[in-house]
């Protein structure tokens, strides 16, 4: 059933902060015609930094010991804020007025996600926490605003994750070539579209931590001066640690078969701070633990690549976006890792288009399609029972 009556050509703004909490990632794109048909145009992008006192706000929800219900209250509300602030100036920059945007979709920010089935009560109860209200945002903008995405999907037995394929699905199928796209942000996930493929036939999910554990290193060392390693530099004057590697892959999840999804539940702060002292302990270097756990990323790609993906697909291209593509240690050892499949590995840039305004590209159609009552998950990624229509609408 379409909910609004739909225009040939309609502006849309998408905003995303993903689970490194750098920002706000704002798109304003046009899309004309059928969203199915992947005509979208990034008119406009912006990075909206959180002031530090704010991220570490955020931080602090992650640790479920402090995440108490008037913190979570609080900061979903002041994410509203921040987001249809960032709504605005999009547009402004843009010089297109509010008047002339459709709908914004906010994925808001991560702070719990837990995909696996919880029955302790009885119930297959999964669930997942997504924080920025949708209704201070229509409300400071005067737009209809589509949150909270990910329940509906969980509530039809899928894991709320990953969501970016569907979008992925319309932007970059091809009729030759088996394209994998590959997000690198604080967790990866990489998104298989068969050559000719239909929607029922793309699968996804998450290959493990991304940058998550390489930015977490960084602060360790330098005592939270240092959120990245920017380039991948410190990475690059060390050497692979090949008993911490081999550690490393050992854990559990990479022997997960997909569907499956992961976040700061496995890999976050106790995970790293284990890391952490576990590579004073054996006195391993900065510069060999920034390039092994950078190696790590590299490893979980193209493992995820040769245990689940090339017994039924021979990929073409690799295509990477996300605040790793900017990490050219991490992209290099990712080309070298899957030179010996003949896998092309390109960012992309390469190919016109944008890494940092990818993910809110996606919730910008995804929005778009909620509006129209249209479904915008495919279930065989999510794991869920039927496809759903995904988002809550805030007038």
């Amino acid at each position: 059933m379409e909910l609004f009556k739909r225009k040939e050509i309609r502006k849309v703004i998408g905003l995303m902060s993903g689970t490194s909490v750098d920002g706000i990632d704002a798109a304003l794109v046009e899309i004309t015609g059928d969203s199915n048909d992947g005509r979208v145009k990034l008119l406009e992008f912006e990075n909206k930094p959180f002031p530090e006192e704010i991220r570490a706000g955020i931080f602090d929800l992650f640790d479920t010991g402090h995440a108490t219900v008037d913190k979570i209250g609080y900061m979903n509300m002041l994410l509203g804020e921040l987001y249809a602030q960032a709504a605005v100036s999009v547009a402004k920059k843009a010089g297109i007025g509010m008047e002339e945007i459709g709908c914004i979709g906010s994925h808001g920010q991560t702070i719990y996600h837990h995909p696996q089935i919880c029955g302790k009560d009885g119930w297959p109860v999964r669930y997942t926490v997504q924080i920025g209200e949708g209704a201070v945002i229509a409300n400071r903008t005067g737009i209809p605003c589509v949150s909270d995405f990910r329940v509906a999907d969980m509530a039809a037995g899928g894991q709320g994750a990953p969501l970016v394929p569907f979008t992925e699905y319309l932007l970059y199928r091809s009729s030759s070539k088996t394209i994998l796209l590959q997000n690198i942000g604080g967790i990866g996930n990489i998104t298989v579209l068969p050559a000719g493929c239909n929607a029922g036939e793309v699968y996804a999910f998450d290959t493990g931590p991304g940058n998550m554990i390489i930015d977490g290193l960084m602060s360790r060392f330098t005592g939270g001066k240092k959120k990245m390693d920017e380039g991948g530099c410190i990475a690059a004057g060390g050497s692979i640690d090949a008993s911490l590697l081999k550690e490393l892959c050992s854990h559990e999840y990479f022997d997960e078969r997909p569907p499956k999804s992961t976040g700061r539940e496995l890999f976050g702060d106790i995970y790293i701070n284990q890391l952490y002292d576990r590579i004073q302990a054996s006195d391993i270097s900065f510069e060999d633990a920034m390039a092994t756990v950078t190696d790590f990323t590299a490893w979980s790609i193209e493992a995820s690549y040769q245990r689940y993906i090339l017994p039924h697909h021979l990929a073409d291209q690799l295509l990477i976006g996300g605040g790793g593509s900017y990490n050219r240690v991490l992209v290099d050892r990712i080309r070298k890792r899957l030179k010996q499949y003949k896998v092309e590995v390109l960012l992309q840039e390469d190919l016109g288009f944008n890494s940092d305004a990818k993910e809110a590209v996606a919730f910008a159609l995804l929005a778009d399609c909620t509006m129209q009552g249209r479904c915008n998950t495919i279930s065989s990624v999510t794991g869920a029972n039927r496809p759903v229509v995904m988002g809550k609408i805030s007038l």
